[in-house]
Formats: C-alpha cells, structure tokens, sequence
C-alpha cells in the first residue's frame, strides 16, 4: 500500500516545551557541531508520517540507527498523520541546527513554508519514499520503482484469478471476473504511480471482458483513500457490496495498493459471508509484507503483498546524506520520471518482490525480516 526532518534554540526550557507540543519523537545527543566540512556528531532531522503503521515504524527505527553509526546525531519525529504537527516538527528541527532533513512527508504539497526556510539556511532536503511536490528545495529521493510496485500488485491479481501464471505466461481462467479497484490517498504522490501502473496491467482485460468492474468506479479519484485509512477502505468496502452485489454477485478480486486497505477490505468481506469453504475470500493484493498481512495470507484470507525493504531503503538514504553532508553528490539511478511540480528530482529506486504463500519463506524469513516465530508457523 507500497517518505526527512531538522539552527539554534534560546535555551533547554524552550526546547523541551516546543518538542512537547509536537507530537512524538526519539532524538540523540545535543545540538550539532558546525565546524567548517566537519560532520561528526551533525544533527539529521528525521520526519516520518505516523506510527500507526509497522513500515513507518521501522522505516524510522533503521533510518536512526544507520544513521547514528556513522556518528550523526538524529532527531526523529513521527506526526500521527496530522500535517500541522509536521510542520511543526520540520521548524523545530530547523531552528535546532539540523544539517539535512530526510522527510516523508504526510502531505507532499503542505510544506513549501518549512523546505523554503530550509533553503535559507542551507539545509539539504532528501525525500523518503513520498515525493515532495511544488517546491524546487528538493534534492534528493530515495524510494521504490513506485510504477513497477503498481505492475505487481495486478500481476498477482491475475495470478491469484488464474488468468496468468506465475511465469506470467497466459492461465488456464478464462473469466469474466468481478474484480474492485482502490487506490492510495491522493496526497501521496505514490498513490498515483501504484494506480497508474496497476492499470496499465488490468485495462487490456478490463477492455476485452475478462475483468468486470462490476461497481463502474475505475477512475483514480473515486477509488483513492485518503490518508490509507483501513476504516475509510472498509467502510468503501461495505457500501459496494450493498449497492452492487446482490442477487448472488460475488467478488472475485480486489486491487489493494497497501496491506492496511486489505485488513479492512478483508473486515468488510468477512461481514458479508466470506471467507467460507462454499464463499471463499476473493483475491486481495497488499503492499509492505506488514506482520498482521503476512500471517493473513499465510492462513489463506490476503493472497499477496509487495514486499519493499525498507532495511535497504534506510541504508540508500543514509548514504545519500552521508555524501550530501560530506560535500559530494550521492548515487542516483533515474533523473527523468519524478517532477515534482517544480523540478525534476534525482532519485535512487529500489526494487520490490511480490510475496504470497509460495515464497513467503524464502523471501521474509530466509532474508531474514521476519522469523518464522513471529509468524506463528
């Protein structure tokens, strides 16, 4: 389903009520040495959207440690999803002396006022994981191939449907199958690329039959969920089966873009009869290999997720302000496909895997993100 943080302050006292009234953070150390090209003990402001979701959590929890073995000192603030709070944490960081803010933001557009001050005061901006859009005081960001990420999920649909094969070679499902769509929030650039993607999997077989989008809903807008909500996508949930399909209409697919919208479309289903031998669940994508997901598809509810690492993602994004900070130009491997509204921003892209029952093991517990003991098999 599939995101940066940092002057000085007047005293201790200020300090500690102005990180009070921000929401939650974690930070190390003092303030950051200022030395003419001396990084040593530089103070990394780090933003990340909200603790309600795992991936955040360990997006944040890698970020700080890879971060401070290489002797920065770090800040990291988690929003609960609230752009005010942000805002807040980005102009605290700042006015603390933060060298370099790794931002995921909550609102791509909503921080133009904090990246210009950081400008002001020659703060390098990397971008983590969500593009930062409308303003040109963005250097860097690191994510995932977002437009591949889409491409997967509605591969796997169409796995899970039997319409192809594993090897993507065609299946032996002939269709029409109903099949829902839904998308990320639309304040996330991401949300765009997984959807746009996904779409150019499905609209051939959406346009030849074998895919019937019993609902009509199809257009990015009516089918995005604003904030990743997992109530919001339940709740959407609900409603297309009361208003679309009655009469003994069954769900056979949804496109998820992320592993929390699956929880809560998988909720909604479960309340109206599935999950049954005789009214099995349909195939549901996710994105993120989150815990609750993995366990999910392993007892046959979810059938897959989009397994990102986000221990890669944090270690790309160190180094990216390692260089920056040491006055050299970070590695980068696409300066074409990311405008942001206002310049083209150079990233580094991550591969992602698709993970369902199959692969679970090799991928997760032999690569050693989960263990088997957390998934409880």
């Amino acid at each position: 389903m599939k995101l940066s943080r940092m002057g000085a302050i007047a005293s201790a006292v200020v300090l500690t009520a102005a990180l009070a009234a921000c929401g939650s953070s974690e930070k190390t150390g003092d303030k950051a040495s200022s030395g003419s090209g001396n990084t040593k003990g530089a103070l990394i402001g780090v933003t990340m959207p909200t603790r309600s979701s795992e991936r955040w959590i360990a997006d944040g929890d890698n970020l700080k440690k890879q971060l401070e073995a290489l002797g920065y000192q770090v800040d990291l603030q988690y929003a609960e999803n609230d752009i005010p709070t942000q805002t807040q944490q980005l102009d605290n960081q700042i006015t603390k002396g933060a060298k370099l803010l790794i931002i995921a933001s909550i609102d791509g557009t909503a921080i133009t006022t904090q990246l210009d001050n950081a400008k002001t005061n020659n703060i390098p901006v990397i971008a983590y994981d969500r593009l930062i859009r409308n303003s040109p005081n963005v250097d860097y960001y690191a994510t995932f191939d977002n437009a591949k990420v889409g491409v997967q999920q509605a591969t796997s649909l169409l796995t899970g449907l039997k319409v192809l094969n594993a090897d993507g070679s065609k299946g032996t499902a002939k269709g029409p199958f109903n099949v829902e769509l839904f998308a990320g929030s639309p304040d996330d650039n991401n949300a765009t690329f997984f959807f746009n993607g996904a779409m150019t999997v499905l609209k051939p077989y959406i346009d030849n039959g074998t895919i019937v989008v019993k609902s009509g809903q199809k257009d990015f807008k009516t089918v995005a969920i604003l904030r990743w909500e997992p109530k919001t996508a339940q709740d959407r949930m609900e409603n297309l089966l009361t208003s679309t399909y009655k009469g003994g209409a069954k769900v056979d697919g949804v496109l998820s873009p992320y592993d929390g919208l699956s929880i809560g479309i998988l909720s909604a289903l479960k309340s109206n009869g599935y999950g049954t031998a005789a009214q099995p669940y349909p195939v549901v994508t996710g994105q993120d290999a989150e815990l609750a997901s993995v366990k999910s598809i392993l007892k046959g509810e979810q059938y897959s997720t989009i397994y990102k690492d986000t221990r890669e993602l944090a270690k790309t994004t160190v180094a990216m302000a390692d260089a920056v900070l040491k006055g050299g130009k970070p590695e980068v491997n696409n300066t074409t496909d990311y405008d942001n509204g206002k310049k083209v921003v150079p990233s580094m892209l991550l591969q992602s895997v698709i993970v369902d029952k199959s692969n679970y093991q090799k991928v997760l517990v032999d690569g050693g993100y989960y263990t088997q003991a957390q998934l409880g098999s």
